[in-house]
């Protein structure tokens, strides 16, 4: 029954927001572009896109570490890295937790990464075929490659002292981290925890896209009949969790609750979604959060662009909610799909859907596919909704299947 009762543990909620994206930095910001359909992608300038043919990808070009870090030496850390901490600090800035008000011991932080430092390993190759072997690494360049400090990385930031966990469970490693930092608060183990996730783009992500025949070469249409494919993209993402106990007591303004997750592995093919599974892991989703598909009002997309994951969603929602499932949109149309970090900004856009009262679009769509003619992907444009609960997809190669599941605070 929703919503939940107290027998299960310590109900959550969500206090802060930090996304670092190439649509906005910051909560203003990035509401902003999704409500007004704002796309991010670009030519590419993080890396020499020449013998490319297609050469857009989703930069966080406004980037500027030193702007945003309060803590963190940039010079000692990743890109990815940097994200991640930027993130967590805007995100506990958003919630009113950056002053020291909780005991560093009981703020956990729990990130999620598809390639970790994904540019410090291509710099790492670089002097390695340089130099003729692994003695030509720079010694400083070793230090920053491991991608467990992303997690590092938001604690150091952060200055909390908490469990400190990266995740590395690709595209959908954002929402594991979310239902893991739920864990944390619903069971005691923590007071806060800041969850979320970062990657950067980078050329062996671009390269292995392309050759998988999944990358469009201008713009993501998702659910279009015309799809070409993804646009790859970077940043990071954080959102402040907390028991609804705790931000009471300090007068937090809340803006949404977990009420659940769930997850599974298709353990069948690397990289073909399986509609089956996925529609199960909304089932165990929806039976955790107590609720039944008639009380969910939006659904945040994993919405590749691709024609094998869009039609395997799109099929996975039907077995669920029949014909007439609620709108489902997806925001990598805007943002390009962020890879690890992805599944943590539609968990923020469903949080910003339900506080802010509209749905966010799918962009580029232009012509229905025949395949799901009765799906409602939000056309082009936000519009005014009122949502009671929104549900937020993560899917990844190897078939790693996570649902969350946020409701208006009742």
């Amino acid at each position: 029954m929703w919503p939940p009762d107290d027998s299960g543990g310590r109900r959550v909620v969500v206090t802060g927001l930090g996304p670092v994206s190439s649509v906005g930095i910051g909560v203003a910001d990035f509401t902003a572009s999704l409500r007004a359909g704002k796309v991010g992608y670009s030519p590419i300038t993080s890396f020499d896109p020449s013998g490319f043919p297609y050469q857009m990808a989703g930069e966080v070009s406004e980037f500027v570490p030193a702007q945003v870090l309060r803590r963190l030496d940039p010079s000692r850390w990743g890109r990815s890295s940097q994200f991640a901490a930027a993130a967590a600090g805007l995100a506990m800035r958003d919630a009113g937790l950056d002053g020291g008000q909780v005991p560093a011991a009981s703020v956990a932080v729990v990130m999620g990464t598809t390639s970790g430092e994904s540019q410090v390993v291509e710099e790492l190759t670089a002097q390695a075929v340089a130099g003729g072997g692994g003695q030509a690494y720079e010694p400083g360049l070793l230090t920053r490659l491991p991608a467990a400090r992303l997690a590092y990385a938001a604690s150091e930031e952060l200055g909390v002292t908490g469990p400190s966990v990266t995740l590395a469970n690709a595209c959908s490693a954002s929402n594991y981290a979310i239902g893991y930092g739920y864990d944390l608060v619903c069971t005691g183990d923590a007071e806060v925890a800041v969850t979320g996730g970062a990657d950067s783009v980078c050329r062996w992500a671009h390269a292995g896209f392309y050759r998988l025949g999944a990358l469009s070469e201008k713009a993501c249409s998702p659910f279009d009949r015309d799809r070409t494919g993804i646009l790859t993209a970077e940043g990071g993402v954080a959102m402040v969790l907390e028991s609804l106990d705790h931000a009471e007591r300090r007068g937090a303004r809340i803006y949404a609750e977990i009420l659940g997750y769930g997850l599974n592995c298709d353990a069948d093919h690397m990289v073909a979604p399986d509609a089956e599974r996925i529609a199960e892991c909304i089932r165990l989703a929806h039976a955790r959060a107590g609720i039944k598909p008639a009380d969910v009002s939006y659904i945040c997309a994993h919405g590749t662009g691709t024609g094998s994951n869009d039609r395997a969603e799109a099929t996975a929602v039907r077995i669920v909610f029949g014909d007439q499932p609620p709108p489902m949109s997806s925001i990598k149309s805007m943002l390009g799909h962020a890879m690890g970090a992805a599944s943590g900004f539609g968990a923020v856009a469903a949080t910003l859907a339900i506080a802010g009262g509209f749905l966010p679009p799918t962009v580029n769509w232009a012509h229905p596919d025949p395949d799901f003619s009765w799906l409602d992907p939000v056309p082009n444009h936000s519009r005014p909704a009122q949502v009671r609960i929104a549900q937020n997809h993560g899917f990844a190669f190897g078939g790693n299947n996570c649902i969350t599941l946020l409701g208006a605070l009742r």
